[in-house]
């Protein structure tokens, strides 16, 4: 098991202590050994402080903003449209104050707009059916080949 540790961090790196819990967890501690593991790590990290610091934007708003990375006191948010992001700048205060309250020495809030970001995935990639002159040309496409053998 992982045990997260924040605390004020000046140079940004997440500290993560490992419990051992059985062989199951094996894998896991030797991907998280050495220097190859600190990108996990910093992810696992990231992920962790998303987590904090979602419950602290405004309902409608956590589902389309992500901590995407805190570097040099900048939380950096990504954000699927431009109107959440102007919605996440009205937060910056709240935000700043939860950071600090968990140990970040935070200073600023970077927010981005990256189509395709949202939490739920499902509705933004959820298939539309086709249309009856489209299912036509398929069904005619693929007779045309089915000809061909």
């Amino acid at each position: 098991m992982l045990e997260t540790v924040i605390g004020p961090m000046s140079d940004s790196k997440p500290r993560l202590r490992r419990k051992a819990t059985g062989p199951a967890r094996a894998p896991l501690d030797a991907l998280l050994d050495g220097p190859a593991g600190d990108p996990v790590r910093r992810a696992l990290w990231l992920d962790d402080l998303d987590g904090r610091l979602r419950p602290c934007l405004p309902q409608g708003l956590a589902a389309h903003a992500r901590l995407a990375n805190f570097d040099r006191g900048r939380l950096v948010f990504v954000v699927d449209a431009p109107v959440w992001q102007a919605k996440l700048r009205l937060a910056i205060p709240e935000l700043l104050q939860a950071a600090r309250s968990i140990g970040l020495a935070a200073s600023d809030v970077v927010i981005r707009t990256s189509p395709g970001t949202a939490v739920d995935r499902k509705t933004v990639l959820a298939p539309r059916p086709m249309s009856a002159a489209t299912q036509q040309a398929l069904q005619a496409a693929l007779a045309s080949l089915r000809d061909l053998d």
